[in-house]
């Protein structure tokens, strides 16, 4: 069974292929909903299967190490059974989370120590407790150990941080080699390409990257507040050398249109928590444009919450509805939005990869990306 198949290029870098895991298979491009701990917020496993349609969750290995714990999870038999989820699972490394604890962490060769958010305790992650907490996690596709650093930085720290990744990442495959898995399912190894907006340093860590052999790659240290030209920039130049018949994962993105922008850079894999955020937040996105829920404009609008929505909840709630819960502050407005955005977001991969298919990719994407953009 091979891994990753590519089953149509067209004229540029956009792609349409298959990613081939033991618990299924995920057709290219695909965005990956977030399941941080083991859970996409608010929404069921049922409703992420049946109405948004995911492919392939993410669950994050900081918070799920923390909560439940590795006890729980071997107990259960790992994640799939735990949270009773069959389909394919990716794993981060829990590197972008201690990053994000900057005020409690403190970094060295060996690794992060950092203090829990929970209850203050302290802990060590090195390259082998990731990966050895990945293997007890079980998912399809697990990540290299990796530091982010934040943007802006300074290019001799960006160096220095993006060469102790390479050495971790090395620590990362002796791991891996001499530890297999432990529930009888595969998992692969992605490593992850940092390097921040300095074009020379992406360039050097793009070609280590290649160079590990593995089934798959990242890109990392994007999204992370820089401006939406540098994200371009640098996923095109990266992309131009990671191997072409792997898939390329870009970690952290994003809106619709950085979606259809980075699928036309060549991009196979996406995450985000953007859909679900923003959606608890009553902003929904849609193919008409951005939609603010809590807007005075929907108070009298009894019409279908989405006329071009692919979920039940599109067609079976109107716009006064849906505003009326999110000024009353009512949960169940949250769990709409979040149904709506994500189900939107799968089917915007979707049509993204028919449009490859037939062959007019970049046409389609000018089209629909200012009107994706506009605010309604």
């Amino acid at each position: 069974m091979k891994f990753f198949n590519i089953e149509k290029t067209s004229e540029g870098k956009a792609r349409a292929g298959e990613i081939m895991t033991d618990h299924g298979k995920v057709q290219t491009p695909i965005f990956m909903p977030v399941g941080t701990v083991a859970s996409v917020k608010t929404v069921h496993q049922r409703e992420l299967k049946e109405d948004i349609k995911a492919q392939i969750i993410l669950g994050n290995t900081y918070h799920l190490y923390l909560r439940p714990g590795m006890e729980t999870m071997q107990n259960a038999g790992g994640l799939h059974k735990f949270m009773n989820w069959d389909l394919p699972i990716l794993t981060d490394s829990g590197g972008f989370q201690v990053f994000s604890l900057s005020g409690s962490r403190k970094m060295s060769e060996e690794g992060v120590k950092f203090k829990s958010h929970i209850d203050g305790s302290y802990h060590l992650f090195t390259p082998e407790k990731s990966m050895e907490i990945q293997r007890q996690i079980g998912a399809d596709i697990f990540m290299a150990f990796d530091e982010c650093v934040a943007y802006p930085s300074g290019y001799n720290q960006v160096k220095a941080s993006m060469e102790m990744t390479h050495r971790w990442l090395k620590r990362c495959i002796d791991w891996n080699e001499q530890n297999p898995e432990l529930y009888g399912h595969k998992q692969r190894f992605f490593p992850i390409v940092q390097g921040s907006t300095y074009s020379d340093l992406r360039k050097i860590s793009a070609e280590v990257i290649s160079e590990a052999g593995a089934e798959g790659n990242a890109i990392g240290g994007l999204s992370v507040g820089e401006p939406e030209d540098e994200l371009y920039r640098i996923t095109d130049e990266v992309t131009d050398i990671l191997p072409k018949d792997k898939p390329r994962y870009l970690m952290g993105v994003g809106t619709p249109w950085n979606i259809l922008e980075s699928i036309g850079l060549g991009i196979d894999m996406m995450d985000c928590v953007m859909p679900t955020r923003n959606a608890r937040n009553a902003m929904l996105f849609t193919w008409q444009g951005v939609m603010n829920m809590k807007n005075e404009k929907w108070k009298n609008d009894f019409s279908p919450l989405d006329e071009f929505g692919t979920s039940f909840v599109d067609k079976e709630y109107s716009k006064a509805y849906v505003r009326h819960l999110f000024v009353s502050k009512e949960y169940l407005g949250k769990q709409i939005a979040s149904i709506h955005n994500l189900a939107f977001y799968l089917d915007l991969v979707k049509v993204a990869r028919e449009h490859i298919v037939a062959g007019d990719f970049y046409q389609w994407k000018n089209s629909v990306v200012p009107i994706l953009r506009q605010r309604l």
